[in-house]
């Protein structure tokens, strides 16, 4: 087990390089860089001082040398200074981060409390009415966009039943408030998830419900809920587990579009004004802690598999 850790935590750095290269790479074909947008704000700037300024950001080299210069920088926790912030970049994404975080975290726990159980009835009453139910709930919130489900819930629950306020953003201080104002941003997200969870949790109940060593605790005389409980159930969480390992990618990708729907400031709004602004080392380091957390979450996808089922082998490492 120690030995396979360590070589899916190897492959996910190396991975991780690799992305950073990549999205360096794409960062620098945006158009436009500080030095255009200090020209826009600043015409009087002459050649000599656009020389000094490309050499102060290091424009004037190889795209490949200023990412090995930024990479030799960034293993030493240094992730470059942000334009827009003033700040180092790390200072820049604390604040984010953490909201963002907040969000995904809501979103998650009530995909998991919506979604495991209805598959989970689906799955074990196939063709029934409950069955048919949940899958048409399922398909309406996979084919739904966030946008427009934000769009439903802030109509239905903030003007016609001001219940809860439609913007994220609460001005009253404490965690009461800001939790209050996150009730619309999270049931949206976690819904959203919350239809895929539930039709691949019907899928894999119903694949454990078909296997052999379920009929025979059938014929002992075990009740339906003591055959789902004790002996399904742990089967068809096994599958789910991978799914829900990828859903923590998508919930950090679809929180950015719920968190510009609802005015929160999170990392969606602070990607799009890095991006917008040119901010080359806060874009950077935003996207790749999107992709860092989707890495994070299949490696702990796989450790959970072994606490779950620990038959698992993985790729020939046979658990120690």
């Amino acid at each position: 087990m120690a030995r396979f850790l360590v070589l899916r935590l190897a492959q996910s750095l190396v991975v991780l390089a690799l992305m950073s290269l990549a999205i360096y790479g794409l960062i620098g074909l945006m158009p436009g860089d500080p030095i255009d947008l200090a020209l826009s704000a600043d015409p009087r700037l002459t050649p000599d001082d656009v020389a000094r300024l490309r050499a102060l950001y290091g424009l004037d080299e190889p795209w490949l040398q200023r990412y090995l210069a930024w990479a030799a920088q960034a293993l030493q926790g240094e992730f470059g200074y942000s334009r827009l912030f003033a700040a180092p970049v790390i200072a820049a994404l604390v604040e984010p981060l953490g909201r963002t975080l907040l969000l995904m975290g809501g979103s998650f726990l009530v995909a998991l409390l919506v979604g495991l159980p209805a598959g989970m009835a689906a799955g074990a009453r196939p063709h029934s009415r409950l069955d048919y139910i949940v899958n048409l709930v399922c398909f309406a919130g996979v084919a739904m966009p966030a946008f427009w489900l934000a769009l439903l819930l802030i109509l239905l629950f903030a003007v016609t039943l001001p219940w809860f306020p439609a913007s994220a953003v609460a001005l009253e201080p404490g965690l009461g408030p800001r939790l209050y104002h996150l009730v619309l941003p999270v049931l949206t997200l976690g819904l959203l998830q919350a239809g895929g969870i539930a039709r691949y949790m019907r899928a894999a109940m119903r694949d454990a419900l078909a296997a052999d060593h379920i009929r025979t605790a059938r014929a002992k005389g075990l009740s339906e809920a003591a055959v789902i409980w004790g002996h399904a159930l742990r089967n068809a969480l096994i599958p789910v587990v991978s799914i829900l390992a990828l859903d923590v990618g998508g919930l950090f990708s679809g929180a950015l579009i719920v968190e510009m729907m609802f005015g929160y400031p999170g990392m969606g709004k602070l990607l799009f004004d890095a991006v917008m602004g040119n901010d080359y080392n806060l874009a950077l380091v935003a996207l790749l802690f999107g992709t860092g957390v989707t890495l994070a979450a299949n490696l702990a996808a796989d450790i959970a598999y072994a606490a779950i089922d620990p038959r698992v082998s993985f790729g020939g490492l046979e658990q120690a």
